[in-house]
């Protein structure tokens, strides 16, 4: 089996649904076939949904149609997770993933087959954690218990949010894996693969693709409109000055070079703070393709005016007005 996934977090079953679609559409090998999916609801309730073929394209549909998106209690759970890879693999797909009120295990290679307990490794590590166990201690017990074994797991613990993914040494032989785990803020997802490549890259893809869909920044807090003999001045950081009415006055740049002569340059940089007497409500979102001559903009994508989004990168953006964007810690298992 070779793509593993596990997320916790606001909307997780979209995010984990987001991120197989990303993996389907640049890796290549041993993807696009099976998926076994499943998620807990706030109330514990266990959601689950299989295909045999097609990947993301089938695991859910609509009538007549196919490639739908996630219905929404599965798409607005906090905890899911799936396992997918090729095409026809043993019934039943449920058990690929072991699912119960307590939380979710899921896994690469063969997280249903029996380790030496006789039971399923995914299923023996669930019982673990529904006797008390960590995600990280149930998952290291079983693979330190099974060495040789074929196996990756990732556990999630729904009330604690705890999650833990770690290959048998076994499979951490092997040169085609890769896993990832990161968490910003109340989301967290982890990965394991293999026998799909890029793996590294696919790996960092699945990983950053759900924690986006996790996030809800950026935010858009409003509009202001930049018109061609926007006048620019040097200051310490970037800026831009609004009225009432959300029209640019002035732009500050760090650069002096942008107040002389003529040429391109991106103005109203990403990131800049929207101000308006003295506060700062937001951080300019997006960059319109300025021409600039001694220091005054002509033109802006070409055009005399341009409307541009400002707002809140993320949650530290928002917090704190700060001017550097957190960053999700990362651990490869």
């Amino acid at each position: 089996m070779t793509l593993a996934l596990a997320a916790t977090g606001p909307r997780a079953g979209s995010a984990l649904f987001a991120a197989l679609r990303a993996v389907e559409r640049v890796g290549s090998g041993s993807i696009g076939g099976f998926c076994s999916f499943a998620a807990l609801g706030e109330d514990g309730r266990i959601l689950r949904a299989t295909t045999q073929r097609g990947g993301s394209r089938t695991l859910f549909l609509a009538g007549e149609r196919t490639g739908v998106e996630p219905p929404a209690p599965y798409s607005a759970a906090p905890c899911a997770a799936l396992i997918a890879s090729g095409p026809e693999r043993p019934e039943p797909l449920e058990a690929f993933v072991a699912a119960s009120p307590t939380g979710l295990v899921t896994g690469h290679r063969l997280p249903q087959t029996h380790g030496i307990s006789g039971l399923p490794y995914n299923l023996e590590t669930l019982q673990r954690m529904e006797r008390g166990e960590s995600a990280r201690e149930a998952v290291e017990t079983i693979l330190s218990a099974n060495p040789e074994g074929d196996v990756g797991l990732i556990a999630l613990h729904r009330l604690s949010a705890d999650l833990h993914a770690a290959n048998s040494a076994r499979v951490q032989r092997r040169t085609d894996r890769a896993g990832e785990i990161r968490r910003a803020g109340d989301a967290a997802v982890a990965v394991l693969l293999n026998a799909i490549r890029p793996p590294e890259s696919l790996a960092a893809l699945a990983a950053e693709t759900a924690l986006g869909a996790m996030s809800p920044f950026p935010r858009v807090e409003g509009f202001l409109c930049a018109r061609a003999g926007l006048e620019l001045a040097l200051g310490e950081v970037e800026s831009v000055e609004i009225d009432s009415e959300g029209n640019a006055r002035l732009v500050r740049t760090s650069d002096p070079r942008l107040l002389e002569g003529e040429r391109n340059a991106a103005a109203l940089y990403l990131g800049a703070a929207v101000m308006r007497d003295g506060r700062c409500l937001g951080r300019v979102l997006e960059e319109p393709n300025c021409l600039l001559r001694d220091g005054r903009i002509l033109r802006l994508n070409g055009q005399e005016t341009a409307t541009v989004a400002y707002g809140w990168r993320d949650s530290g953006d928002q917090a704190a007005n700060a001017s550097t964007s957190p960053r999700a810690t990362v651990s490869r298992p």
